[in-house]
């Protein structure tokens, strides 16, 4: 999960918003691990309990709303995966210094192939895991080699000095947003690990899959903290490679690019793979014709980006879109859960329906005004 987690948008976020908030950030991550574990924790449990996949689910509460389902999860994916083109192009431009578009093109070729002929595909995951513990111990060392200001990071955790509500939407979507949670409920379901029986090994596997994982945010946190505490300017087009460059030079600025690369690019395909899988359900012709309806999306996301360019700015609004996108996913799930027919007699915990709740309007009022925000300033 560690190593998964840590992809383009995660470094991309972390790194913009501990720019605009410093240590204050830290208070984002405190209170973003919580909603994240209200979120993920009823969404696994219920759906593994019911056995259904998300969009099942939503059309046997209501039908038709399962197609609704999809389409918000399908776009998060897409924002998603445009991000993850972007990452590609950010981190061919640390190796070689071509643009992000011409990246992101190359990019899209080696996904495709990487897609399409298994035996190399497999060969990166193993090639990215690796990647993947150099990552956290490249992360590890410079957060101990930066001397950030640790405990004032941690007076402004409990006591920040300021909020960004966007940051919290976008830090929580960036986790547990769209598809994400969807997709580690439905690998729960493919692995034959549903009903009542099964709930303490989806308990344990939700929440310690967040838990490892922001872990690993705050360090990187810290990490930054520490580069900015001591004066250094990011790059404001690839800012988590600039920290990088200032902590570890030139060696660790060239391995950041092989990292982020190798990790955006596996993303690429699996974000494509779980997103059509949201809709090859409802017709026969998807699923026949799966590999080429995410070959087409990968495609169109690489198509988007290249159009669109601004990379930094894609990986933090996918997290943005995707935090707008869970309140109302959510609150699907929770209604479905109480209702008999659909959990099979099951009933889902009070105080964790009162605990989904919480998150549902905590993010639905973070988000609304910020989304109205945003449609005022592109009306003006």
């Amino acid at each position: 999960m560690a190593n998964s987690s840590i992809g383009p948008g995660f470094l991309t976020q972390t790194t913009v918003f501990t720019q605009q908030l410093l240590t204050s950030f830290g208070f984002v991550i405190l209170l973003s691990v919580v909603l994240d574990v209200g979120a993920q924790l009823n969404t696994w449990r219920i759906l593994t309990v019911s056995e259904l996949r998300a969009q099942d689910l939503a059309n046997q509460l209501l039908p038709g709303l399962g197609y609704f389902l999809a389409a918000m999860v399908i776009l998060g994916g897409f924002a998603f995966n445009i991000g993850n083109i972007a990452g590609c192009g950010l981190g061919l431009n640390v190796l070689t210094g071509m643009s992000f578009e011409q990246g992101a093109l190359v990019s899209c070729g080696v996904a495709l192939v990487l897609f399409w002929v298994r035996e190399i595909g497999n060969m990166l995951d193993g090639f990215t895991k690796i990647l993947g513990t150099v990552k956290i111990l490249l992360t590890l060392g410079i957060a101990f080699s930066a001397h950030p200001p640790v405990l004032q990071a941690l007076h402004h955790t409990l006591l920040p000095v300021q909020i960004s509500a966007a940051s919290i939407v976008t830090i929580v979507g960036g986790t547990v947003g769209g598809y994400i949670t969807f997709s580690g409920a439905h690998r729960l379901l493919d692995a034959g690990i549903t009903g009542p029986g099964s709930q303490s090994v989806v308990t344990r596997s939700a929440i310690s899959g967040i838990v490892i994982s922001t872990i690993m945010r705050f360090v990187l946190f810290l990490a930054i903290v520490g580069v900015l505490s001591h004066g250094a300017v990011l790059d404001k087009d690839n800012p988590a490679a600039s920290v990088f460059r200032s902590a570890a030079g030139e060696v660790g600025f060239r391995i950041f690019g092989v990292i982020l690369w190798s990790a955006a690019i596996s993303s690429v395909v699996g974000a494509a793979y779980t997103s059509v899988s949201f809709f090859k359900t409802f017709h026969p012709v998807f699923a026949r014709y799966e590999r080429g309806c995410i070959s087409v999306f990968i495609v169109l996301s690489t198509a988007i980006f290249v159009l669109v360019g601004k990379p930094t700015q894609l990986l933090v609004f996918a997290g943005f879109i995707n935090g707008l996108i869970l309140p109302i996913a959510l609150a699907i799930v929770l209604v479905a859960a109480t209702n008999s027919r659909i959990m099979r007699g099951y009933r889902h915990p009070r105080w964790m329906l009162a605990a989904g709740w919480v998150v549902v309007v905590v993010m639905g009022g973070l988000s609304v005004p910020l989304l109205v925000e945003q449609v005022g300033g592109l009306l003006r």
